[in-house]
């Protein structure tokens, strides 16, 4: 015999009081009482009660415990391994076990570090009755290493691109947890728009203005050491189109980016994951988190689906604003395609993950403690599952049972340990473990082999007392091996107490269902086996229950006047009631105008807040009762004004006239509170089905009081009724008695009946089920019936249970089915279904499509026609015919890349189809297959063919580089796509004058081995725009344009500054024109006459022999690199290079090699020259066009020798 201690249970009476009742317990896994008073010489094996979690991260900077506790009689002694040999614990120092238990202390603190005993610890508890092991506890110190040292460029943008920001924290132990934040350590906001992924990367799906800032930083916190890193602040700036312009002509040159376009609206991307597919694989149990960041313009939105199925209403929870999907306690049920959506105003696109959930064991069935006597019979089961399926592995004592002692007691049957006819020899700890891939299970559960007379373990004389008409527990905890026999005993010289009056629990506990005045008294309990008996006695009082026979009553007092609630209570005399009031469920105000005596509460002078619920609550040791009543505050008024409300509920519900379908209902309205009541609402409620919720029966108008109802079979009705008015709807009455009506066979058939076969040889049938309701009675199963639709057969038919799906099995591979499914319960059959058509199962194609046959039609396009295959080797559903082609050699032999193999699929029985997209002058190669629902058939023969040539694309690059006086040279890179041979290159030139117009357009024809070019005797200082493209055989291509400048003429441009700073390179033609602005011609304007006001003032003083304050200042502070002005001829001084002390030409700080150096001529107005000579008129009025600022390059040429121009003149002087 098995017995078990069970764990000790309160009671609590009906009346809310709880009554310790100490139930008798059987042994239960893992605990056994120890009490030395009742259980001294009771052994027990060693039980594991605490241990250390099984990956076990310790902080290496405190010492380290290793807990393992253990139980047993006598108590254990403690060993452990480590990495799987004896772990000597005396010969090492630092390692410390503490008295009376296996845990271990390393004492690191002092010395030693915590990676010497990182390994795998096992801790063994024995006693003589047998040994119980803890799990492996795989011991590692945490780690948290810092970020490795980077240097991180500024990000610039454009308004509206995307961005992510990476973190790529350390790796940690455990994993660190990530969040961004700024220098003052602030979070980051996030939004739909910008948000942190999974991986701690920072999202943009489209950057703003207010995203620019210098310390977007990445934290990696690491709880268990409680560290913080932190990551170098990363630099984003987001600038508009025209910002950036100006960022790029200050900076770099005047190239194509001044052509940046802004970023236009897009629609959606996927930033994570990548691709159209992905894989997660997630354990049973654990939250599933599947992400979809996307970014476009404006913001996408994400949305998730499941494929297959509704996404689990309770467990499913949307986080990071919906781009993350996480499902908690995912089952294998979970598994299967989920798929997110981002989608905005311009598109959509979709991303599909596969998710397969696997599983690490788990219980099924764990092992339980036995406590046996000699010569019984037991069992341990240890059962688990999981995917993939566990392996169950025994030991004993810690030792595998294939190498442990024979024990002539057990048997062992895979997952069952059984045990016949033990003996004290037979006790022992066994170890179930069950493993797989995931992880494992261990579980200790003894056997303990006892000889035990009864003991009872309930107090003696225990006083039990129970409100008259409820539920009386009383206790007999016990305890024998073997197990005894209890028997409850009334009064002195009763006889035993039988279950037609009392209830016997297997526990020992003996239950008066509803105990009376005459159940008090003394009540004997007594335990007996073969080895002895016990008994105890406990008592048995039963009170009166508590009532209030004066409730406080709805009251409606004017303003300023007194109001008095009455609550008289009558209770049982042996107990003292407490009364409280409470208004609105809390405590009354604190206010002198409220007062209470024994049973009244008074209201004086009452005030429009006194207005609300006022309850009186009295209160025992056993039971409560309350009563309520509402205080309604009106102002002082002569007459009060009617009160309208909705109906009271209808009361005195009663059924009449039960018949097998059909009931009368009467009822008595309720104070319909001064408004009409013009309905009745009658509600049922199916207390076998649906118990707790109530449906729509019928109406009745407002005059009537009785309803005749029709109702369905096998129901157990009960029903309630609301009545409504203009105000609104009552609240609902009392529900009436019920009635069960009799069980009828079912009148309909199941719907949505198919037939789908999922293997090639199987037949799915499928069916929505009835629901309680409509099964009409007990018993509810299904005749599922099937035969070939085209042949002579029988129809087959088998009766299942309540279930939604049969399969059938054998079936030739795709044939069609007639199917019926038919309920019936214990009554009979529903009416006969009508039969409906299904498929068994598909196999794949079993022919290739033949006599493929290729026309091209140009050079991108061709067309494959090809012969149907026979409809009986398709063996399924045809959807189609797919046709796999591929480039196999480009026909020019360049541009070999890795065999790309593309897919086309033809809906239907379509025999030809267009390929599209081909690249010209290309060999392919194609094939086609048939497909059906199951999958693709063979491959056809490969088909071979090429395409004829094509018009190339334009040349890679055109770049004109050393321009002279009269020439230009043109250097360039071949198309990327010749699409064929190349015959020549053709050249088209023509000038562009100041005015921007266009001059004569020159043809010239170029060798197509040639990827340089010289054009000669072309005009000095003049502005050319080429336009260049390649030919084949079939014709041009696309041309690319450029725009160059040929340099100055040395003989005309002395004394002027040069058309265009560094115009030896060429340059885009897209600059900004701003010299036409009036606004510039206006400053410019000014500042030449400042300059030659301030040239006027600087000659007079220097006639007069005195210093002006330019020189004043240049002698004060005596720059090394200037020399002074002299003084003594009375002529302006020199300026001379510091490294060769060369003099320059007479007024002018522009170096030899016309370099215009950025320190010394920041404000000079060469910056903004564009090729156009600019000077000053006699007035002081600046002549020349102005432009956009440009970079100061060199300019090729020698200095000029005549006089300095003012523009040079004010350089002199600043």
């Amino acid at each position: 015999m098995q017995l078990k201690i069970m764990p000790k249970k309160k009671h609590l009476s009906a009346g809310g009081v709880p009554l310790i009742l100490f139930l008798c317990q059987m042994i239960s896994a893992l605990d056994v009482p120890l009490d030395p008073k009742l259980l001294h010489d009771l052994v027990q094996p060693p039980t594991i009660t605490q241990q250390s979690p099984k990956d076990y991260i310790i902080d290496p900077r405190e010492n380290i415990v290793i807990q393992c506790e253990a139980k047993g009689k006598p108590p254990p002694s403690f060993s452990w391994t480590r990495n799987g040999t004896h772990f000597d614990i005396d010969k090492d120092p630092l390692v410390t076990m503490k008295p009376g238990s296996g845990t271990l202390v390393i004492n690191i603190m002092s010395e030693g570090k915590a990676e010497t005993y990182e390994g795998v610890y096992q801790c063994t508890a024995r006693n003589e009755r047998g040994a119980a092991v803890s799990n492996n506890i795989v011991v590692r110190p945490s780690r948290s290493p810092l970020w490795t040292k980077e240097r991180l460029e500024p990000i610039v943008l454009q308004n509206g691109q995307s961005l992510v920001l990476p973190c790529r924290p350390p790796i940690g132990l455990p994993p660190a947890i990530i969040f961004w934040m700024d220098n003052s350590f602030q979070r980051l906001p996030q939004s739909e728009r910008v948000s942190q992924g999974l991986n701690g990367d920072l999202y943009f799906s489209n950057v703003l203005p207010e995203d620019t800032r210098e310390d977007y930083i990445c934290y990696a916190r690491f709880n268990h050491t409680q560290t913080i890193q932190q990551k170098q602040p990363i630099s984003l700036k987001v600038i508009s189109v025209d910002e950036l312009n100006d960022t790029i002509a200050a900076n770099l040159s005047d190239t194509e980016f001044y052509g940046a376009k802004s970023s236009k609206e897009r629609p959606p991307t996927f930033l994570t994951p990548e691709g159209n597919e992905s894989h997660k694989e997630e354990l049973r149990g654990n939250v599933l988190s599947l992400e979809c960041i996307a970014e476009g313009l404006p913001t996408p939105i994400i949305y998730w689906i499941k494929e297959d199925g509704m996404l689990p209403a309770n467990r499913t929870f949307y986080r990071n604003f919906k781009k993350t999907l996480q499902i908690t306690h995912v089952s294998e049920a979970d598994s299967g395609n989920y798929q997110c959506i981002a989608k905005n105003a311009l598109g959509a696109v979709h991303h599909t993950i596969s998710v397969t959930v696997k599983a690490a064991p788990y219980w099924i069935v764990a092992p339980q403690n036995l406590v046996l006597s000699p010569g019984e019979n037991g069992t341990l089961i240890c059962r688990a599952n999981g995917n993939p399926k566990p392996r169950i592995s025994w030991l004993t004592n810690g030792v595998p049972i294939e190498i442990a002692l024979d024990d002539p007691s057990r048997k062992i049957d895979g997952d069952t340990i059984i045990f016949s006819n033990v003996q004290e020899s037979s006790s022992a700890v066994y170890q179930c473990n069950a493993s797989n891939k995931y992880g494992y299970l261990l579980a200790n559960a003894f056997v303990n082999v006892l000889a035990e007379p009864p003991r009872i373990l309930t107090s003696a004389n225990t006083l039990y007392q129970v409100i008259a008409n409820r539920p009386a527990l009383l206790d007999c905890a016990f305890f024998g091996s073997p197990m005894p026999t209890i028997e409850w005993f009334k009064g002195t010289k009763g006889s035993a107490l039988h279950e037609d009056i009392y209830v016997l629990h297997d526990n020992g506990t003996l239950e008066i269902p509803v105990a009376q005045k005459d159940s008090t008294g003394t009540y004997t309990c007594v335990a007996r086996n073969k080895l002895g008996m016990a008994k105890n006695e406990v008592h048995l009082e039963i009170k009166d229950p508590t009532r209030i026979i004066k409730q406080p009553e709805y009251a409606v007092v004017q303003r300023g006047s007194k109001v008095s609630f009455e609550c008289r209570v009558k209770h049982d005399h042996t107990l003292i009631p407490t009364i409280m009031w409470l208004k609105d469920n809390g405590e009354l105000p604190n206010d002198e105008r409220f007062s209470t005596d024994k049973d009244h509460l008074v209201v004086s002078d009452v005030k429009d807040d006194d207005g609300g619920t006022y309850t009186c609550t009295a209160n025992t040791t056993l039971d409560s009762a309350s009563a309520s009543a509402v205080l309604r505050v009106v102002a002082p008024t002569p007459t009060p004004a009617p009160i309208y409300d909705v109906p009271n509920p209808p009361f005195d519900l009663e059924l009449t006239n039960q018949l097998d379908k059909s009931v009368q209902l009467t009822w008595t309205p309720g104070d319909d509170n001064n408004s009409p009541i013009t309905k009745f609402i009658i509600e049922y409620e199916d207390a076998m089905h649906d118990a707790g919720l109530w449906r729509h029966q019928a109406e009745v108008s407002g005059t009537q009081t009785t309803a005749q109802l029709k109702l369905s079979p096998y129901v157990n009705y009960s029903f309630r009724v609301m009545a409504e008015n203009s105000i609104g709807r009552s609240m609902p009455s009392e529900a009436s008695e019920q009635y069960l009506t009799k069980a009828a066979e079912p009148d309909q058939n199941p719907m949505a009946v198919e037939g789908l076969g999922t293997e090639p040889d199987n037949l799915v049938i499928t069916w929505k089920p009835l629901n309680g309701f409509q099964s009409n009675g007990p018993g509810l199963q299904y005749k599922v019936s099937w035969r070939q639709k085209d042949g002579d057969d029988e129809w087959t038919s088998v009766v299942v249970a309540n279930v939604s799906k049969y399969i059938v099995s054998g079936t030739p591979t795709f044939v069609p089915y007639l199917i019926k499914v038919q309920a019936l319960n214990d009554v009979g059959f529903a009416p006969e279904p009508a039969a409906v058509m299904g498929h068994s199962g598909e196999d794949l194609p079993m022919v290739a499509p033949g006599n493929v046959r290729v026309s091209v039609v140009n050079s991108t396009l061709a067309e494959v026609h090809w012969d149907p295959v026979p409809p009986k080797s398709v063996r399924g559903h045809l959807q189609g015919y797919r046709i796999y082609y591929w480039k196999t050699q480009s026909s020019s032999k360049r541009n070999r890349r890795h065999i790309e193999k593309k897919i086309l699929t033809f809906q239907g029985t379509k025999t030809h189809g267009m390929l599209p997209g081909l690249q010209p002058y290309s060999h392919y190669a194609l094939n086609v297959r048939v497909v059906n629902g199951k999958g693709e058939g063979p491959a056809s023969t490969d088909r071979g063919f090429h395409t004829p040539e094509g018009v190339p694309s334009a040349p890679s690059s055109l770049k004109i580089v050393n321009p002279t006086l009269d020439s230009l040279t043109l250097e360039w890179d071949p198309p990327s796509h010749p699409n064929g041979i190349l015959t020549e290159y053709i050249l088209q030139y023509q000038p562009i004058n100041s005015t921007h117009e266009l001059g004569p357009l020159v043809d010239l024809k170029i060798p197509a081995n040639k990827t340089r070019w010289t054009l000669k005797n072309l005009n000095f200082s003049t502005r050319y725009k080429f336009y260049f493209y390649a030919q084949t055989s079939v014709g041009p291509g696309s041309q690319i344009t450029e725009e160059a400048i040929t340099t100055v003429d040395e003989g005309k441009k002395a004394g002027i500054p040069p058309p265009d700073v560094g115009a030896g390179k060429a340059m885009a033609s897209r600059q900004v024109d701003i010299a036409t602005q009036g606004w510039f011609i206006g400053l410019m304007c000014a500042v030449a006459l400042l300059i030659l006001i301030l040239l006027i003032v600087c000659f007079i003083r220097r006639n007069k022999g005195g210093k002006y304050p330019v020189k004043e200042k240049e002698d004060a502070h005596a720059d090394p690199e200037i020399q002074p002005m002299k003084e003594d001829d009375g002529t302006f001084g020199e300026y001379s290079d510091a490294e060769d002390h060369k003099p320059l030409k007479k007024g002018s700080r522009t170096p030899s090699d016309r370099t215009v150096k950025k320190e010394d001529s920041d404000d000079s107005l060469v910056d903004y020259g564009e090729g156009v000579n600019g000077q000053f008129n006699e007035d002081g009025s600046f002549i020349g066009q102005y432009s956009g600022k440009k970079e100061k390059e060199p300019a090729e040429g020698n200095e000029s020798s005549e006089a300095p121009s003012p523009v040079n003149a004010m350089n002199s002087f600043v």
